[in-house]
């Protein structure tokens, strides 16, 4: 529905020989809108897969990828928010899965209330539209009355002025459209999560050959360099197979030594 395949399609073809086609009439908005007009199924993994065996029910077929995107706060860096795209691949054939993941801070959702069609259009153009979509609405929290799909400035304007021509109404709500196809950052973030779902793909179990040998597990305590105590940062990273349940460390924990910037002791 969004364009995903644009991005997505030459890369696992080119990569993986796989062949992209898009369900005829698949509604994958029923699994939830960045408009907030639907409440997403389950957590974001959780509705990429829902929409991946959507279409594994509707085609017949045995391998299905779907993306989903979310916007939140950063996970270890606190008070910053940021976009994490995952694209998941289903093989029911071999019964495996695996799954692609990139985060960023560099693609913000944004959103502010204005009083005139003209400060619509200002904040608008400051966001970069018309390549960076805008929604319209009647209010933040509001689920009725949402204009998307607005492409001109001829649209925001009269969208605008159709929203504030209710009685009782001095401010209409405008954000940013996070869908794919209106989010030129957001498009870029899907291109390498699939850069990364693609080289899960390459990583073969060691054991068993196969697909999808990734990091299941981190183990913190790096040494310091200069006091030798743990600290917080990487020591170890496990790979395992999600077939054969094979798993090992890829790491040399000599090397692992981090700089005292990072150690509590000598950097508190």
């Amino acid at each position: 529905m969004h364009g995903k395949e644009v991005m997505i399609a030459p890369l696992l073809h080119e990569s993986l020989g796989i062949n992209v086609s898009i369900p005829v009439g698949f509604n994958t908005d029923q699994f939830g809108t960045f408009t907030r007009d639907i409440t997403r199924v389950g957590n974001q993994l959780e509705a990429a897969r829902a929409k991946a065996r959507a279409a594994l029910k509707l085609t017949g077929a045995d391998l299905a990828l779907a993306s989903e995107g979310s916007f939140g706060t950063h996970p270890s860096i606190p008070f910053v928010s940021s976009n994490l795209e995952i694209v998941v691949l289903i093989d029911t054939k071999h019964t495996i899965e695996i799954v692609g993941y990139y985060r960023t801070s560099a693609v913000q959702a944004r959103g502010q209330s204005v009083h005139t069609p003209a400060e619509a259009l200002t904040v608008a153009t400051s966001w970069g539209f018309p390549d960076q979509g805008v929604i319209l609405r009647s209010s933040e929290n509001n689920s009725r009355n949402i204009y998307k799909d607005i492409v001109t400035e001829a649209d925001l304007i009269t969208r605008a002025t159709t929203l504030l021509a209710s009685y009782f109404r001095s401010t209409i709500f405008i954000e940013t459209d996070m869908r794919a196809h209106r989010c030129p950052l957001r498009r870029e973030s899907i291109k390498l999560a699939t850069l990364d779902l693609i080289k899960n793909c390459q990583s073969l179990c060691p054991t068993c050959t196969t697909p999808g040998f990734v990091i299941t597990k981190v183990v913190t305590g790096a040494p310091c360099r200069a006091c030798l105590l743990p600290t917080d940062r990487p020591l170890e990273t496990i790979y395992s197979c999600q077939k054969c349940a094979h798993s090992q460390s890829l790491d040399n924990q000599e090397t692992k030594m981090v700089e005292p910037a990072y150690c509590n002791n000598c950097n508190p």
